[in-house]
């Protein structure tokens, strides 16, 4: 059984003249692959992400999460799902600016059912994962691009998702520290984290086990 499925999904954006973002997309993802969706700016990468993380429903077609059928859940339990089975990364970072970088990756705790006692120490721990256990009392205005992106990381994985979902991941970031961040996915997915990479770079996407091309709302594999 996959772990995520869109059966003929299409997602259409009411005009005039109404526009069809995705037009019937059949996709499968299984625990454990790293996969990377690429395509020029408008193609639909951000509505498919964005119907991946239950944040948009499509307009006609099924979403499957290990089986379960998701278009039919209310908004609390559609909530709930994602806070328990799917992390995100953007290309913006997120970070809340006033709090430190260890308060940043305790937050998503709160809400996807880790015990109050384990949370700090499960936080410290992802952060040591992924190389600033050394700047856990820092805001993120002090921290490099590169180190925010990390945090931004850990505290999407720190709630242990099913599937990792990154959009542009590497966008804001030079040559040299979108390797950094990248060589950290290889690590997650090494450790048997599901990763799905939404980018417009041949890199990044190079470094994805599998491929897929999105083009005016329609999706095909990459050989």
């Amino acid at each position: 059984m996959s772990l995520l499925e869109l059966r003929d999904v299409t997602r259409s954006f009411p005009g005039p003249p109404e526009v069809q973002a995705l037009k019937g997309v059949n996709f499968t993802v299984d625990a454990g692959d790293y996969v990377s969706i690429v395509g020029p700016s408008g193609s639909g990468k951000s509505t498919m992400l964005n119907i991946l993380g239950l944040l948009d429903r499509p307009t006609v077609g099924e979403y499957r999460i290990d089986g379960m059928l998701v278009g039919s859940l209310g908004e609390d339990e559609r909530a709930a799902v994602r806070a328990r089975r799917i992390g995100f990364v953007f290309q913006s970072f997120h970070l809340m600016p006033r709090r430190t970088v260890l308060d940043n990756v305790l937050m998503p705790m709160l809400y996807s059912g880790v015990p109050r006692a384990e949370r700090e120490q499960r936080a410290r721990r992802t952060l040591d994962q992924v190389g600033l256990a050394h700047r856990t009392e820092f805001l993120p205005a002090t921290l490099s691009g590169g180190e925010r992106q990390r945090v931004a990381v850990a505290r999407a994985v720190v709630s242990r998702p099913s599937v990792l979902l990154a959009d542009e991941p590497t966008g804001n970031l030079d040559a040299a520290t979108s390797d950094e961040v990248m060589a950290l996915f290889d690590e997650l997915r090494a450790d048997g984290l599901t990763l799905v990479v939404i980018t417009h770079d041949p890199v990044v996407a190079a470094r994805a086990g599998r491929s897929v091309r999105i083009a005016d709302g329609r999706l095909s594999e990459v050989a």
